[in-house]
């Protein structure tokens, strides 16, 4: 039985751990052997099949989807296994359900896929042209480790967040400058834990106030639903942006208390827009990222007395 992996689903595969393509490459083995042994899942005509982590190194457990053709198997998508949800289907109307599972599951693994993408065209550019950025990249966290900060927070971490995290877990920054539009910096787990809880601390606090105010001068200062992504700066957390877990799009925050404006886009779409910036500069329109040594830098955020340093990538 020839068992296919296509190319997008290797470039996921290596960016979900330095194992995952190995393991990959071992499913497609057995899957050649013994084509069945899958279990039906909610998408049509898609068999699912477990990995189990702790067998190889590197790798988490992973749900990998495939389908079977009487001469061929072509596996369709990889994913880690905590964004895989089972099918539940009740007593009224299980049609329904399994269809709106279908297109729940399909969607995340689109994510997850967007994501990865994004994030490979990224690192593919800081490696290439700005060593001292990519050096400055943390590796990627463990599931666990993505589960222990969702349960610490007390907040669902939306797909998209839980695949950077699993392919890095933070920026220490080059030169004191994050490698994100604006020198910010993709913040540490350990970060996003201390600011959700000082902010949600604060808004209790608010809160004690709000109840002797009028609705429309209440306070509000963080919501439960607001997971802190990214810093002003690797050592600089005065502002920053946050995702929104109830509606898929970033904010802002700021220490000072000033109006939270929204961002309006996706996790995905800030990565797919950084990666355009750096491989298509003369067409950046928010920012225009230039290079001092090894370093990639934002012009928005540069310390004047650098700029004649700063070079630019559309010279």
């Amino acid at each position: 039985m020839n068992v296919e992996i296509p190319p997008h689903v290797r470039e996921t595969a290596s960016q979900l751990g330095d194992g995952v393509p190995y393991a990959l490459k071992v499913l497609a083995g057995q899957l050649a052997d013994e084509p069945d042994m899958g279990e039906p899942s909610s998408l049509p005509g898609i068999l699912t099949v477990m990995i189990d982590g702790d067998l190889f190194e590197h790798c988490p457990a992973l749900a990998v989807g495939y389908i079977r053709e009487p001469d061929r198997i072509e596996i369709r998508f990889v994913t880690p296994a905590s964004f895989a949800q089972p099918a539940t289907v009740g007593p009224e109307e299980p049609e329904q359900q399994e269809q709106e599972q279908a297109v729940e599951s399909g969607a995340e693994a689109v994510t997850v896929r967007e994501v990865a993408d994004a994030w490979r065209r990224i690192t593919d550019w800081l490696q290439t042209h700005a060593p001292d950025s990519y050096a400055a990249l943390r590796a990627g966290a463990s599931s666990a480790a993505v589960a222990a900060v969702e349960s610490d927070l007390g907040a669902q971490i939306p797909v998209e967040l839980r695949t950077l995290w699993l392919l890095t877990a933070g920026d220490d920054g080059a030169q004191g400058w994050g490698c994100l539009p604006g020198n910010q910096a993709l913040m540490t787990l350990d970060a996003v834990r201390a600011l959700y809880r000082m902010k949600r601390d604060a808004q209790v606090s608010e809160d004690a106030l709000n109840s002797g105010r009028p609705e429309e001068e209440r306070i509000t200062v963080w919501k439960a639903t607001w997971i802190p992504v990214v810093a002003l700066g690797p050592s600089d957390d005065s502002s920053g942006l946050y995702l929104d877990a109830s509606t898929g799009y970033l904010g802002r925050w700021s220490r000072y208390y000033e109006a939270p404006d929204e961002e309006r886009d996706s996790l995905v779409t800030y990565l797919e827009e950084m990666a355009d910036m750096l491989e298509s500069p003369a067409l950046a329109a928010r920012d225009k990222p230039g290079l001092i040594g090894g370093t990639l830098v934002w012009l928005s955020s540069i310390d004047p007395a650098l700029e004649d340093r700063w070079q630019s990538l559309t010279d």
